[in-house]
């Protein structure tokens, strides 16, 4: 028999929940409440040249992304990176990023001295970390940065761990958790001790995990390609421009009230996976799952922009890019050098994206396109020495975009899960729960599916 399955959100979570789920023999029906898939992947032109304008990048490190470009075909496509030798902006001004550090923790004090970015009292208070009193073994989470700046210092905090940590959560490392931002120096601290020694160890693992190839990849034409290449396959159906207002339950699986209300939709499924945002899952689950839609209502995301650049006769810092901590008191906190980073071809033009926009901080975004593509013009002088005129600039707006990993974020996306689990025929995934970059969401909605197809009262056959 025909089981209907519905995926809610049609980001990179909804459609890999999409792909798994038609995999495992469900009839599958994608509802996107925008014009467009693909969530936080997305191509744009920028001086006719396209470029992605959302996510730029796949970890390697992270079997799940890269095992799906090869499911779809684009094991040709992919491409490394033709550098990955960041800066760090610190004290005003710029220091090459320090080896070994994981999302800014410092595994090696001699790589931190190499690049400067410490003073003098920093760099000693780093070094003598594993003369202090132990550590005890690790039982409740705690802030990255509350932690980093009781053992290694406020200077760490601040120029290293919040530069990188900005950077990928647009978070505060004194409020995102370490169990859910660094699950595997978490687990090394299980049993206590130093600190600096935890992140060697850490780092290592993860060094030899991504030893074998680059540690990112993409795709050529741009990531952006991915949730188009996921549609093509014809797994599923996708319908764009649905809004689902509420799930209920029925005598045999779901009904989806979708639209406005005078011509509102009724949707029926045997199961349903919701792979939107906190906010709006929160909405969808109040009747199906309440203690979820509690849980999930408790998360916070950030906004950001993406502003990206095409030069003519510019010359930046080699490398591929800068990060930038909060206490640099600029609206741009990262900028991604991309015809440096990647091996495009844009006809001789310097292509480089800045992003904008951490939690707490709105006026930025509040711009208009033409004043805040001027704000990051201005902020490029100082940064990267650009002082020229952008043949083309484009901006992308990603509101709510990133969900912040509070402390006890692990904890709670279990009660999440918990409650969810507790509904046969139901699943849950995205950005919100194990990891915000892209193998991460795969990973959460192949356990979505795995875990409707487990657990619910239709199997598909």
């Amino acid at each position: 028999m025909t089981v209907r399955l519905v995926v809610v959100g049609g980001g990179i979570s909804g459609l890999s929940a999409a792909w798994f789920a038609a995999e495992a023999g469900y009839a599958v029906t994608v509802l996107e409440a925008s014009p467009r898939v693909g969530g936080k992947l997305q191509i744009d032109e920028v001086a006719g040249i396209p470029v992605d304008v959302g996510a730029e990048a796949l970890l390697t490190a992270r079997p799940e992304g890269v095992e799906l470009v090869t499911a779809l075909g684009l094991d040709d496509e992919r491409i490394a990176p033709t550098t990955t030798s960041a800066q760090v902006r610190a004290a005003g001004q710029n220091h090459p990023l320090p080896a070994r550090t994981m999302f800014g923790i410092p595994s090696d004090v001699e790589a931190v001295r190499a690049s400067g970015v410490l003073s003098d009292d920093g760099l000693a208070a780093l070094a003598a970390e594993p003369t202090l009193d132990p550590l005890p073994p690790l039982a409740d989470d705690v802030s990255v940065g509350a932690l980093v700046r009781a053992r290694l210092g406020a200077e760490v905090a601040d120029r290293l761990v919040e530069p990188l940590l900005g950077g990928v959560y647009a978070g505060r490392a004194d409020a995102l958790s370490l169990r859910a931002t660094m699950s595997r120096l978490a687990a090394q601290l299980e049993s206590g001790g130093s600190l600096l020694e935890a992140a060697r160890a850490a780092t290592d693992v993860g060094t030899r995990a991504a030893a074998a190839s680059s540690i990112f990849t993409s795709l050529r034409g741009g990531l952006g390609r991915l949730p188009a290449a996921l549609v093509a396959s014809g797994r599923f159906e996708v319908r764009t421009g649905v809004t689902v207002r509420a799930i209920v339950g029925t005598p045999t699986g779901f009904a989806l009230e979708c639209g406005a209300v005078p011509v509102a939709e009724l949707v029926e499924a045997d199961a349903v996976i919701v792979a939107a945002p906190p906010a709006k899952a929160s909405r969808l689950l109040r009747t199906v799952a309440p203690v979820a839609a509690a849980e999930l209502a408790g998360i916070e995301t950030a906004s950001m922009a993406i502003v990206t650049f095409a030069f003519s006769d510019v010359a930046p810092p080699p490398g591929s890019g800068l990060l930038i901590g909060s206490g640099e008191r600029l609206a741009t906190k990262a900028v991604t050098l991309s015809s440096q980073k990647w091996p495009l071809d844009t006809g001789g033009l310097t292509l480089l994206r800045a992003s904008v926009g951490r939690v707490g901080e709105p006026l930025a975004l509040q711009l208009e396109n033409a004043e805040l593509i001027a704000l990051v013009g201005r902020e490029l002088r100082p940064l990267l020495g650009i002082d020229a005129v952008p043949v083309d600039a484009r901006v992308t707006r990603w509101g709510g975009g990133l969900p912040q990993y509070a402390v006890g974020h692990v904890d709670r996306i279990a009660r999440v899960r918990s409650s969810v689990a507790a509904v046969p025929a139901l699943g849950v995934c995205g950005a919100a729960f194990d990891g915000v970059g892209i193998p991460a969401c795969i990973a959460s909605a192949r356990a979505a599916v795995d875990r409707v197809v487990a657990g619910g009262p239709v199997r598909a056959q």
